[in-house]
């Protein structure tokens, strides 16, 4: 099954490697006998899918997840293999995306306006104001 990660993007079923375990956690007798923990890697260093510079942005943003070119994600949250598989199709197809999403618009800095200041200084004001009444009278 081929994962679609976006229009433009999809990776073939061949280039993905799926390794099954038994499952961590409370599950009883049925726990021992099924593997539902699901693993599913993805060279990203050798993929004829990837264009040069796909290549290059994934390798340089997922670089800490990445194993010798390979990034991995696993799957434990159901008790099911069959449902495990498509969590895990959804997690890498998401984290491929959000790599290769552009960067965000740079912030551009901006000084507070006369009003916000104003009203800063007058929430400071009544702030205080409600502090000064909590206090005890002085004797003066």
């Amino acid at each position: 099954m081929d994962l679609e990660v976006s229009p433009a993007l999809t990776l073939p079923a061949s280039e993905l490697g799926w390794r099954f375990s038994r499952s961590p956690g409370p599950g009883g007798q049925h726990v021992n006998t099924s593997d539902s923990r699901v693993e599913l890697s993805w060279n990203v260093a050798t993929s004829p899918s990837l264009s040069d510079d796909q290549r290059a942005r994934l390798l340089a943003r997922l670089d800490r997840r990445l194993v010798g070119g390979v990034v991995t994600v696993a799957a434990s949250e159901q008790r099911s293999q069959l449902r495990n598989r498509e969590i895990a199709l959804a997690k890498l197809a998401d984290l491929v995306s959000a790599a290769l999403a552009p960067d965000a618009a740079r912030r551009r800095a901006t000084r507070p306006t006369r009003g916000s200041n104003r009203r800063r200084l007058a929430a400071k004001e009544q702030r205080a104001a409600t502090k000064r009444q909590r206090q005890r009278p002085s004797d003066e």
